[in-house]
């Protein structure tokens, strides 16, 4: 399956931009909408919140515009958007960590399985980089 996913992206890696654009604006909603509303429930404060919202947004409109566009460079964008995604799920780690004393369950794991996703994510766009690379 993984094989079949990687075949189909290579042939058209700008879908990736689209998936990983559409993903940051769900975390973007997530987090400064859902889960300021429920701030004391996760143990995160609402700057906090608000500070980890700012980065899907600016990578929304990142991939939206290499989307939009047709570029020979698209395996660099894949890249940079990747190693974006990766530094992204560091502070966010981080930001947990910062608030370690008032974090709750729900909060890390909101954390965790966002970072998790991501992670995958970017793993992905980086192989579908190097296949492009080949290509």
């Amino acid at each position: 399956m993984m094989k079949r996913l990687l075949k189909k992206f290579t042939l058209n890696p700008k879908k990736l931009l689209l998936i990983d654009g559409s993903g940051a604006v769900i975390s973007a909603f997530l987090l400064s909408v859902v889960l300021v509303n429920i701030k004391d429930i996760i143990g995160i404060p609402a700057s906090s919140l608000y500070l980890l919202a700012i980065l899907p947004i600016i990578f929304a409109i990142y991939d939206f515009y290499y989307y939009q566009k047709t570029h020979s460079k698209l395996k660099f964008f894949l890249k940079r958007i990747a190693i974006a995604n990766l530094l992204y799920c560091c502070f966010s780690i981080g930001v947990a960590f910062y608030h370690s004393k008032t974090i709750t369950n729900l909060g890390w794991t909101y954390i965790l399985v966002e970072v998790s996703i991501i992670i995958i994510l970017s793993v992905f766009e980086l192989i579908v980089a190097k296949q492009l690379s080949k290509n």
